[in-house]
């Protein structure tokens, strides 16, 4: 028996030497490899934490202008409203100042002894001379200061100017 053995060159124990050797290799250029995909994990995961502190503020932003957007939208609202108070009580207002302009150009009335309305006009005029007031101007000629100024709806008796002509009433 002995003799069979060691007549047996075979290759089989070397080849298994090979074989070992070259899987130890492969492990460790494995284990390499295992290694730097580690590292390029961990490199990544930084990228993802800050990716994910990112995402975050995004979302606390798009937050924050949701709620601007409802503050923007009340004020609209609110502006509105006011706008629409305001447009009624200057509305209130305009008419009031129409009425008020309307009475103001209606001639007075000033009936004595019956008369019937605003007095008519005589067909004469004055010019207004320097120093001239409507009550002057009425106590001139004889007649009442608010029949000379119903018959003369756009005079300014306050500013009256030399050279102006004023309508005289009938006496």
């Amino acid at each position: 028996m002995d003799t069979i053995s060691r007549e047996n060159n075979s290759m089989l124990p070397v080849g298994s030497i090979i074989v070992g050797v070259v899987a130890l290799l492969l492990g460790g250029f494995a284990l390499v490899q295992a290694s730097k995909a580690n590292k390029a994990l961990a490199d990544h995961q930084v990228k993802i934490d800050k990716i994910d502190g990112i995402e975050q503020q995004v979302a606390s932003a798009a937050q924050a202008a949701e709620q601007s957007k409802q503050n923007i939208t009340k004020l609209n609202q609110e502006t509105q409203t006011a706008f629409n108070t305001v447009s009624t009580i200057i509305g209130n207002l305009q008419t009031s100042v129409t009425k008020l302009e309307e009475a103001a150009k209606k001639p007075a009335v000033a009936s004595k002894k019956g008369g019937s309305g605003a007095p008519a006009v005589a067909g004469d005029e004055y010019i207004v001379k320097s120093g001239d007031s409507g009550a002057k101007i009425a106590r001139a000629h004889g007649v009442a200061l608010a029949d000379l100024m119903s018959v003369n709806p756009g005079v300014e008796w306050t500013k009256l100017k030399q050279g102006q002509k004023v309508k005289l009433p009938k006496k």
